[in-house]
């Protein structure tokens, strides 16, 4: 009676972990093979970023390879488009000399790092308390109502995902996204804060995005400068003075 009363409750623990595996983060806890993710596909980095791998242990003691698994995480990361396979990963273990379970347990501990594919230009929701102060759950309903996916889903032409992020540290120009742009492998990687959004400036930004146009980043306020407060300073309008003191020998 007991044996099946726990087999149930395991049963139902593991049906609850399928429907909600990817709700949350799209750095996944478990791995699970599949055609396109399993450890007997090949995998190594590029001709050219086996150069940036040599830069990237150059920074490090030569017995200490292991300090440099993130930044190699990164690197294979960027080169496969934005995600991470155990082939990937096992690449990783063999360059910096550790058992890949060394690297899986940071590939699992980072939201950095994508687990399951995510789009071409996969956008960053931060779900913070200020940006959700200033709307940022309406910010990631518009992304999704536009683009006609869930949280981690990848639309069908595989350009767009959508994800959350915590703090950006920008909450001075809440509420934000960010967009990690793979769409040009590492070589033309980049990963820009798009800072005063509303839930229409960030469906724009998504349609630039699809024409191949790379839209201002930073605050999308045209009443702020950078971090200034909308309007402009109205306080400190010129150079504070200097402290009584700065010459030690006159004091």
């Amino acid at each position: 009676m007991l044996a099946r009363l726990a087999a149930n409750r395991l049963a139902g623990i593991r049906q609850s972990f399928r429907q909600t595996s990817r709700c949350f983060s799209t750095a996944l806890n478990y791995h699970i093979d599949t055609p396109d993710n399993n450890s007997d596909l090949p995998w190594e980095f590029s001709e050219t970023n086996k150069k940036k791998v040599a830069e990237i242990l150059s920074h490090y003691p030569s017995n200490y390879k292991q300090s440099a698994v993130i930044p190699l995480l990164d690197l294979a990361q960027q080169q496969h488009g934005g995600w991470l396979p155990v082939s990937a990963m096992n690449a990783v273990a063999k360059v910096v000399e550790v058992a890949p379970v060394r690297v899986y347990e940071v590939a699992t501990f980072y939201s950095m790092f994508n687990r399951a594919k995510v789009g071409k230009y996969h956008l960053l929701v931060c779900g913070t308390t200020p940006c959700m102060i200033r709307g940022s759950r309406e910010i990631e309903e518009a992304l999704l109502n536009h683009l006609g996916v869930k949280r981690n889903e990848v639309t069908k032409d595989g350009l767009f995902s959508v994800g959350e992020m915590e703090c950006m540290g920008c909450c001075v120009n809440a509420p934000m996204i960010t967009v990690a742009d793979y769409s040009n492998g590492s070589e033309g990687y980049t990963y820009n804060y798009y800072e005063d959004v509303t839930p229409k400036r960030v469906v724009e930004i998504v349609e630039m995005l699809r024409r191949g146009e790379k839209p201002p980043h930073g605050t999308q306020n045209p009443g702020r400068i950078r971090c200034g407060p909308e309007g402009g300073n109205t306080t400190l309008l010129s150079d504070p003075k200097p402290p009584p003191c700065r010459d030690l020998d006159a004091c």
